[in-house]
């Protein structure tokens, strides 16, 4: 298929290697030209702008930081909507409140096209390998038109609703990773004094209740953090998980309700950004309290 990605951050970039290693024709388009280049080695086509994006392909993918860079890349004179889009498919894949892909939605159907929400769980290893996630919200012909390429990017690809649904979904999803990892350093910091062997402890909480489900995947690199207290590579960064916390919390209010354990848990991310953890893995997030001394 003709395939368009634009939005080429860490899961953007890797969701578009997947296309291109599953036999794909790819073209990419992101704000920074430079991360468009990796890909283009790759076997990828590179547009000059979104609109130009559009034009080429019948399957337009975006995966973008937030409400207002969506806006940036659909709307102006050389947004994604500038041109004939009528036919295509569009499978917006960004975290964010409900309502942004509702009214989303509203701008691409009067365009002609289809359009599919489907944010995904997962960092960029799933990606790579075709195991995310999927959150799906659309028509069901929309959605039946999107699930053979979902399948290629997602180990499952469920449809929760009409578009809108998998937004809150999403969020849903990634509100208790994000409280985990305070409340896994709050819990370290209760026992650090005692010396134990870091991969140890992290086993037993794996095994036990204190343990997530993340740990089965991540649990040796959240050692390795509590071993060297050093940075490592980023899948899920801190400032990535404020920002969904700030999502999360926003939409509880628009639905007439508070989320304290999200806001407090924001307030510390918001905290440890200050102190220059922002790009720091979330799998770090832990050492950042257990070594802060007390709140």
């Amino acid at each position: 298929m003709k395939i368009g990605v634009a939005g080429l951050g860490r899961m953007g970039a890797a969701i578009a290697r997947r296309l291109i290693d599953t036999g794909h024709e790819v073209t990419v388009w992101n704000r920074n030209p430079a991360r468009m280049t990796p890909l283009i080695e790759a076997g990828a086509r590179a547009a000059d702008s979104p609109a130009a994006l559009a034009s080429q392909v019948e399957v337009i993918i975006t995966i973008l930081t937030d409400a207002a860079a969506i806006e940036a890349v659909y709307g102006g004179p050389a947004g994604l909507l500038a041109g004939e889009v009528g036919g295509c498919l569009f499978i917006e894949m960004s975290t964010v409140q409900p309502h942004t892909e509702v009214a989303l939605a509203e701008r691409v159907l009067a365009r002609g096209a289809q359009f599919v929400e489907c944010p995904v769980g997962g960092t960029v290893g799933p990606a790579l390998q075709g195991k995310l996630i999927g959150l799906i919200g659309g028509d069901e012909a929309a959605v039946e038109r999107a699930q053979p390429l979902l399948a290629q990017l997602c180990r499952r690809a469920d449809r929760v609703g009409p578009v809108g649904a998998g937004a809150s979904a999403k969020l849903a999803i990634n509100l208790p990773l994000t409280v985990y990892w305070q409340a896994l350093g709050e819990a370290w910091a209760l026992c650090r004094h005692l010396g134990l062997d870091e991969d140890w402890l992290v086993e037993l909480f794996a095994d036990s209740s204190g343990g997530a489900n993340v740990l089965k995947a991540r649990g040796s690199a959240v050692a390795k953090a509590m071993k060297t207290n050093a940075s490592g590579s980023a899948t899920f960064d801190c400032d990535s998980m404020r920002k969904d916390l700030r999502t999360m919390v926003a939409e509880a209010r628009r639905l007439g309700m508070e989320l304290p354990l999200a806001a407090r848990a924001l307030s510390v991310y918001d905290e440890a950004s200050r102190e220059g953890w922002g790009g720091r893995d979330g799998t770090e997030m832990p050492v950042y309290w257990s070594s802060r001394g007390k709140a």
